[in-house]
């Protein structure tokens, strides 16, 4: 299942270039997301499929269900991941666009 259409692009959020304070909230917000071992783990799995089922990330993480769902919730919200409803399950996967923001931000702010 393909549940994460590339929403944004280097240094641009929805069509428009980023001030270096918004960069600089927007890098924070995502590095503090990703600031938790089992965080980068999820992302890496993520990275590695094409989407996921929550079940499935529980099945490769030596955490609890209740704790995967979790730190997924914390990722989404910092727009690094997207989840799909299908049927009772969520499809989640990485934001694309989001990451390779991510990315052109470290240069950028730390020249």
């Amino acid at each position: 299942m393909d549940c994460c259409p590339p929403t944004t692009s280097p240094l641009a959020l929805n069509g428009s270039e980023l001030t270096t304070e918004e960069a600089e909230e927007s890098f924070a917000a995502m590095a503090k997301a990703l600031g938790h071992p089992v965080r980068v783990r999820i992302m890496r799995v993520l990275l590695e499929r094409a989407g996921c089922v929550c079940g499935d990330l529980v099945e490769v993480l030596p955490v609890a269900q209740s704790t995967v769902s979790q730190h997924l919730k914390v990722l989404k919200k910092a727009g690094l991941i997207q989840g799909e409803v299908d049927g009772p399950r969520v499809c989640y996967c990485v934001d694309r666009g989001q990451v390779a923001l991510f990315q052109s931000m470290i240069p950028h702010l730390f020249p």
